[in-house]
This record gives C-alpha cells, structure tokens and sequence, in this order.
C-alpha cells in the first residue's frame, strides 16, 4: 500500500517524491475519483501559498481534476482557512491548499479538506491511497471535461468573513500593531483585515519571491517582529506561519505570548461570556501543564489530543467544544472556523487587548508556564524500541518523581524524534532531555 498522508496531508522536498507532478497529477486523479459521486456538476477550489514549487503543483493539480470533469476554481495565495471556508462557501466537493505551513520554501505539500470544510478523515485519506495504488480511474468523457478559472474576489471574501467575526461595534482604532506574514499565503490579506478595522499596522514579511516563505521570519522565527514592536512603540505584535494558520503574539514589550496563553485567554473571556462549550478546552500531549492548572483555577477542564490540529478538531467534534489548539499558535475557534485561522484568532485577541485598555503584557499572559524544553533527533520509530533508549526514558520518568512529564514521540512531517519535557527544576528538565537524546544519538550510531 502507497503511504502518503502524514499528521498534515502529504508533504516532503519539492520535486522529489512525493511532492512530483507525476505523483501530484495521480492523487488529483485519485481524489477526483472519490468525490465525484453522480452526473452533477463537481467543483474542487484550489488555493496555495507563495513557495516557487507551488507554480508546478497547481496546474498538475488542476490538469487531473480537470480529466475527472471537475471545475476548477483557482483562488491564488491565500490562507489555508481560506481554501476551508470557500470548499463550503462555493458548495465545493473538495478543497486544496498547496502549501508545506512553516517549513522552508524547499518543502512543499498538500491539505485535502472535504465538502464540509473539515480535513479529510483517515479513512478517506486511505481511500484515496489506494485508489492511487490501483491506477488510473476512469476519464471523464471528452464533453465531460471540467473547466479552470481564477476566482478574483477571493481574497476580498476571506478579508469580509475574517472581519465579521470581530465584535460587533469594536474597532481597533487606536492600536498601533506590528504583523509579521513570514512572506507567506496572508502577505495581502493580514494587513488589510488589520487596517480596515482601524489599526495602525506596521507590515513585515509581506515581500514573497518565491524561496523567502517563513525564513527568519514568521511564527517560527519571532525575533525581527519582537525587535520591531520595541522600535515602533507598538502594542504588540503578531506573528504568522507561511499558510497563516497559527498565530504566536509578542507583547508591547516585544516578550512572547504562545498558543498555550492565547488558548487560556479566549476560553476565559469565553467562558465569562456564557460562550464557552464543553467545559473547557481542548489541546494537545504539548501544551504546558501551567495551562492545565490554569483552567482548573476556572474551573474548566483541558482535554489533551495527540499532536496535530487534525486531532484537536477531531475530539472538538465528537465532544462539542468550541475551542481548541495547540502551543505552536494554532488556534481553533469552532464557532467561526473549522481549522485553524491565526487572522481569526488575532481578532479574538485583539478584541479582549481593546476592551480592557491595559496592555498586552498584562492582560494577555494569564499564567507562568512551567519550564518545558523540546529537542529533536534525526531518527524514526524503531529508535524509540532501542533498550537504552526505552530505560533513558524511564530514569527520567523516575527522576520527575510525578512532579513533570517527558514525552517521546516521532513526528508526523519530518524524519525526526520529538524529547519534551517539564517539570518545577528546570535544571533537571533540561538534564534528563539530553540525557534521552544522547541515548538515541547513541543508538542511531551503533
């Protein structure tokens, strides 16, 4: 069986498998296949961000869904939420992003999202890769051919979606805010949604040339953003990945507020509301356990998810919450999106920064996050069966005496092991982190 989706559709280095036009070309014929149900007209939206290899993948794409006699709508650079909202707005069988998120340009990939908006489930996904496997389906008919066009006003109906879920009667006049779009897929839309709700914004990373997505820039690289909140005097700043669906904040004195502290912010402001749903909120084996204590503080729970925001949407879903995340910045509000929307959920934020009239350091960092360190190593699953590595874990299970966590896990985007750890000692969490990596160094090397 052909494996292709990870935690976060398919991705890998542009131009070698899988991320090729000859592999590209087989899953749109696939994914065709699957959606096309019927003699109705099927229609499939196509968004990307602002990486070179996506000039290859797109017509790839579309020349594949145009042979299963889908139409193409072709939306350009745009936020991954965007492709979300407009596969449901435009009543669209399928949605794609062309997009790797925060990986270098080099790095390309593909996000699948359903008719509802939502991420494909696995079972789908495997369909889709077997498909793929069997071969090429059958063609539509010569006069069953779909059809490619761009969608012009896309961009303006994310900017008046993003914009009508800020509170009703709030502006951000008066704020003077710095937004860093990591020369990515919200180079256009982020400043413009900021400015036409009244804020004095200062762009950064709003210049894309096809190899500069996400480099020392973006919501992985939050150093020039910090400095520049300090220089201007600005409130704060705000921080995008390369396909805008995470967020990380810096305060106005240029200090980082992660998706763990925005996290606690909305379900407070929330749950002080009457809006919160499920009694807490939702987020994943990384988030800090300051944020568990926190939420208890207010009498709200913290579900955690395997990583991946696929997996936090997932138990939001079945359990009836309404939000949700991960510390990385991806945040998950599913009253307004259905994955994860770093514009929608900087209002969010933006809205509680302006009705409390303090600043952002204040009122935007609700706990002290315990010391968490995370380090990785070259490596895959086998490593984490290795004995010395197996016992290197449990001495620091041991050495935590219940007081931390260590966790150990492969990632699901890159040929990597993950070591977090936390705990009160931060001597002792930074100590038994190197301690299981130099196991698996020395495991990998034997």
């Amino acid at each position: 069986m052909i494996r292709l989706f990870g935690t976060d559709g398919i991705r890998g280095l542009a131009n070698q498998d899988p991320i090729t036009p000859e592999t590209v070309l087989k899953v749109a014929l696939a994914a065709g296949a699957e959606f096309t149900k019927g003699p109705r007209l099927h229609r499939v939206v196509i968004g990307k961000d602002t990486r070179l290899s996506g000039y290859m993948l797109e017509p790839a794409l579309t020349a594949g869904f145009i042979a299963m006699g889908m139409d193409v709508m072709l939306l350009g650079p745009l936020p991954t939420p965007a492709v979300a909202m407009l596969t449901r707005s435009l009543r669209a069988d399928l949605g794609v992003m062309i997009s790797a998120s925060h990986n270098p340009y080099q790095d390309n990939g593909i996000k699948l999202f359903g008719p509802d908006g939502y991420k494909l489930s696995q079972t789908v996904e495997q369909s889709i890769e077997h498909r793929v496997a069997a071969g090429s389906p059958a063609l539509a008919a010569p006069d069953r051919l779909g059809r490619a066009r761009r969608l012009d006003d896309a961009p303006g109906r994310y900017i008046e979606w993003v914009k009508a879920t800020f509170p009703k009667g709030l502006t951000l006049e008066g704020l003077k805010i710095v937004v860093d779009c990591a020369h990515g897929a919200a180079y256009k839309v982020a400043p413009t949604v900021l400015w036409e709700l009244g804020a004095d914004v200062i762009p950064m990373g709003v210049a894309p040339d096809g190899f500069n997505i996400n480099r020392d820039s973006g919501a992985l690289a939050t150093a020039a953003m910090q400095r520049k909140v300090v220089e201007e005097g600005a409130h704060l700043g705000l921080a995008l990945d390369g396909d805008a669906d995470r967020l990380i904040v810096a305060d106005e004195k240029g200090g980082l507020i992660d998706g763990d502290q925005l996290m606690a912010l909305v379900a407070r402001t929330f749950a002080a509301e009457g809006r919160l749903k499920g009694g807490g909120v939702v987020a994943t084996v990384m988030s800090n356990l300051g944020l568990e204590k926190y939420l208890a503080t207010l009498g709200l729970g913290l579900v955690r998810a395997s990583v991946g925001d696929r997996h936090v949407v997932e138990h939001m879903r079945a359990h009836g919450y309404n939000v949700g995340g991960e510390q990385s910045g991806h945040l998950i509000l599913a009253d307004h999106a259905t994955t994860g929307d770093g514009l929608i959920a900087a209002l969010q934020v933006l809205a509680v920064v302006q009705r409390a009239r303090r600043p952002v350091s204040e009122c935007c960092r609700l706990f002290d996050s315990m010391p968490q360190i995370l380090k990785s190593c070259r490596g895959d699953g086998p490593l984490l069966e290795d004995a010395r590595v197996q016992e290197s874990i449990r001495t620091a299970e041991k050495a935590l005496g219940g007081k931390g966590r260590i966790l150990v896990r492969k990632s699901g985007t890159e040929p990597v092991l993950r070591v977090m750890a936390e705990g009160e000692d931060e001597a002792l969490v930074a100590r038994i982190v190197d301690d299981v990596i130099g196991a698996m160094e020395r495991a990998a090397n034997r």
